[in-house]
């Protein structure tokens, strides 16, 4: 564990713990919550669809996905290759082949950033594990609404998992540092603007990086002023909202 890498061993889980597996080369990765027992609680909108765009780039990604056939399901799982929704797979198929990494909670804003992919860490702390473990199993019962890449996604389920956190207001990203970060670089891409403030390549390469930095700092659930602590009882009993409205009610911790 540490800038480098949050890569751990089976021996190290607890119960709780919020962990990921990268996915296709490293271009995303699968988030889930552990829940013991080799057992992970985790949102995708389908066995080895975790992306969900809706476009035909889905199956580009998708067709060699490490998955159990129909013909050959897990022992332990069963056959989950048209499940979607909130769902409880051992470790090996949530992994899929992967690596285990483990999700940081609390650290600080210099940490955050020295860490370049975002979807790894936050600024935000981890609620205590008991609360953790009752809204991962009260959610594989009710649902979590909706897939969304942006706004609702694998990430968003586990952060949402650990802190209890939402996002309140109707803008293009969630609470997923993945959707965060490849904004942020969207965005530094397509802002002409600052290029004309250096004409050197390093200098462009510097203000690139800054920016870069910043939107995902902004952007970051431990950081952002529109989130609002919100109970899963609460949450599963407007299904319909995907960003609930502000309420005094959410404002109450669970």
């Amino acid at each position: 564990m540490g800038v480098l890498s949050n890569m751990i061993d089976r021996e190290q889980l607890k119960p709780g713990d919020h962990i990921y597996s990268w996915r296709q080369a490293y271009i995303y990765a699968h988030h889930g919550i552990y829940v013991g027992d080799g057992m992970v609680i985790h949102f995708t909108r389908g066995a080895g669809q975790e992306i969900g765009t809706g476009t035909v780039l889905d199956n580009l990604l998708f067709s060699s996905s490490p998955s159990h056939s129909s013909d050959t399901p897990c022992p332990r799982c069963g056959d989950q290759s048209r499940t979607d929704g909130v769902i409880s797979s051992c470790l090996d198929c949530f992994l899929s082949g992967g690596n285990l990494y483990l999700f940081e909670y609390g650290v600080s804003p210099a940490f955050f950033l020295a860490k370049a992919r975002g979807g790894t860490c936050t600024l935000a702390p981890s609620d205590p594990t008991e609360d953790v473990l009752h809204r991962a199993s009260f959610l594989l019962e009710n649902g979590f609404g909706g897939y969304n890449v942006f706004k609702n996604n694998c990430e968003d389920f586990a952060i949402y998992c650990k802190t209890g956190l939402l996002v309140f207001t109707s803008i293009s990203v969630g609470r997923s540092g993945q959707a965060a970060s490849y904004l942020a670089a969207a965005s530094t891409v397509v802002s002409t603007p600052l290029r004309f403030m250096t004409t050197s390549f390093s200098g462009l390469a510097l203000v690139g990086f800054g920016m870069y930095c910043v939107s995902r700092l902004v952007s970051d659930i431990g950081l952002r002023r529109d989130v609002s602590k919100v109970s899963v009882e609460r949450l599963t009993a407007s299904p319909a909202s995907d960003v609930p409205e502000k309420t005094p009610e959410m404002a109450k911790e669970d």
